[in-house]
């Protein structure tokens, strides 16, 4: 069946998906480590003169290879939201009241209701179901990291609220993708000063919700870290 080879394909992103988050994964903390060159770090002296503690053709490498792995994980995460758009969209359909059509493609049957399930818990990492009964069943939101955090300062609001290097972004309060997004973010942040903002970030594959209130300290910003648009 078209949904059984739609199901298996999705899959076999999701796995790929897997992998790449763990090499980019494991890039970032050979990056990031104390003392390391940082994501975006500057390879240079304060004379201008290449830096001697790192391996400045190796850190290039890593940075290049990392934005690569960036390209790939958005494409194939487009292309699982696409399948799993197709699969509820064909359960979904208007069935026929004929048994006879059941089996026709005007719809789909017990196995196929089955298939939609299962690539929707499969990929549960990157869906964010709303707060109904039925969210797990048909009517779920797919969202796509747009950031992440690769700066953080130490006993900084959003280290101490929970943020950590290398969370990717799903949701900033009302902040979700399109354009302009520093700029929004930053508005954000300054609007709700002293109010608690809910956000959503993926950490190591899985979604997590947490809360930040931005505020002044001893640190820059309000928050004291540095977003990364994907």
């Amino acid at each position: 069946m078209v949904a059984t080879n739609l199901k298996a394909e999705t899959m076999n992103l999701m796995d790929k998906r897997s992998a790449i988050e763990a090499e980019m994964n494991a890039i970032i903390e050979r990056l990031t480590h104390p003392g390391g060159p940082g994501i975006s770090g500057n390879l240079l002296d304060s004379e201008g003169f290449p830096r001697s503690d790192i391996d400045i053709p190796v850190v290039r490498a890593e940075r290049h290879r990392l934005a690569e792995l960036r390209n790939d994980y958005k494409n194939i995460t487009e292309k699982i939201n696409e399948n799993i758009e197709v699969l509820h969209s064909a359960r979904l359909a208007p069935r026929s009241s004929s048994l006879g059509d059941s089996g026709n493609g005007e719809g789909l049957n017990n196995e196929d209701s089955s298939i939609v399930n299962t690539v929707a818990c499969a990929s549960s990492h990157d869906v964010l179901p709303r707060d109904t009964p039925s969210s797990m069943d048909v009517d779920v939101i797919v969202r796509v990291p747009f950031a992440m955090v690769d700066e953080i300062a130490d006993a900084s609001p959003a280290a101490e609220d929970g943020l950590q290097l290398g969370d990717q972004i799903v949701k900033f309060g009302n902040v979700e993708s399109g354009e302009n997004l520093l700029p929004r973010l930053a508005s954000e942040a300054q609007t709700n000063q002293g109010r608690a903002i809910p956000i959503v970030v993926m950490r190591q594959g899985a979604p997590i919700n947490l809360t930040v209130r931005p505020r002044t300290w001893q640190g820059r910003g309000l928050l004291g870290c540095h977003f990364r648009i994907l």
